[in-house]
């Protein structure tokens, strides 16, 4: 058995279909010889594309991707519903046109409520929804309300195809889209194919597939590249929360685990969670308090760690 090491820093992966999300996260962490890994939200094995896997100290900063938008291409298939199995549970002849369709997306665009599918991963009295339903029970799922903050229709090869981009926020089903456009435009209609395009920061020009990352891996290990080309750095999470550089003596007390003291201008002008860097290396989460900075996730980053800027691909 390989030791273990440590690896900081985040996997766009392209997961392929038929893949599920945690064997995608063993696959990664084996190639890495990784001490920790997690992924940054749940892609369904019939689903592909943009799965961010976050290695070592990125996984302290798993929650702020889970939060960012989501963004997805997905077909939608007119005249059949069908259960997560694939079984179809109802049909129609009717067939909606490119323009009625264009009509019902403001329908479903800003703050809109939300029934999740049966087979979803919602718990029910301690069950999962899919668990419960699989098993022939009925499965009874309250609406919610989740923000579409885009949905565009972006071609219709043929009559029973539409190809159309979701971009939504954390909780969105885009199969109970297609189910429930479906059913409006009198049609009923499916998933037949799904791919997510981005998540939070990573989108398709940051995926790897499997393979790239298998052949650089190997390389790595024969001394022909480094791990790190595979890597993008902990902080790219951190894109969108504001970045505090302190002094090395500062960057000691918060790893300590102890406030330091917002000294000058930038007292007045930082609120809430922050990003603290020293040196240009990120140090810690912290909260901003009454002037002072409460360290709340301090980073541990030696070891082999994602390159300084975004991996484009490879």
């Amino acid at each position: 058995r390989r030791d273990k090491r440590d690896v900081h820093g985040w996997v766009v992966l392209d997961k392929p279909v038929g893949m599920t999300s945690t064997y995608a996260v063993s696959v990664v962490k084996r190639l890495f010889s990784a001490k920790r890994a997690g992924h940054a939200g749940t892609l369904d094995p019939l689903a592909s594309g943009c799965l961010p896997i976050a290695l070592g100290e990125a996984t302290k900063t798993v929650p702020f991707v889970m939060d960012g938008r989501k963004a997805y291409r997905f077909t939608a298939h007119w005249g059949e519903e069908r259960d997560a199995d694939g079984a179809v549970t109802a049909t129609s002849p009717q067939r909606p046109t490119p323009e009625a369709i264009r009509d019902l997306l403001p329908r479903f665009t800003g703050t809109i409520e939300q029934v999740p599918p049966r087979f979803s991963a919602i718990k029910v009295e301690g069950e999962r929804a899919y668990d419960l339903a699989r098993a022939g029970e009925a499965v009874e799922l309250a609406s919610r309300p989740v923000e579409i903050h885009r949905l565009e229709l972006v071609e219709m090869p043929d009559p029973d195809h539409a190809i159309l981009e979701a971009e939504c926020g954390k909780g969105t089903y885009v199969r109970a889209l297609a189910r429930d456009m479906g059913r409006l435009l009198g049609c009923l209609g499916y998933v037949s194919a799904l791919r997510r395009t981005a998540v939070g920061p990573f989108a398709e020009d940051h995926l790897i597939s499997l393979e790239q990352l298998s052949s650089l891996c190997h390389r790595a290990a024969t001394g022909e590249g480094s791990f790190a080309d595979a890597l993008m750095p902990v902080e790219t999470a951190l894109d969108d929360i504001p970045a505090l550089a302190v002094s090395q003596a500062d960057a000691a007390r918060l790893q300590r685990g102890q406030a330091v003291l917002l000294r000058g201008r930038d007292a007045p002008i930082f609120r809430g969670t922050v990003s603290v860097t020293a040196s240009g290396q990120l140090v810690a989460l912290a909260e901003v308090d009454r002037g002072e900075l409460i360290p709340k996730r301090v980073f541990n980053l030696a070891g082999v760690r994602g390159t300084t800027g975004p991996r484009k691909g490879l």
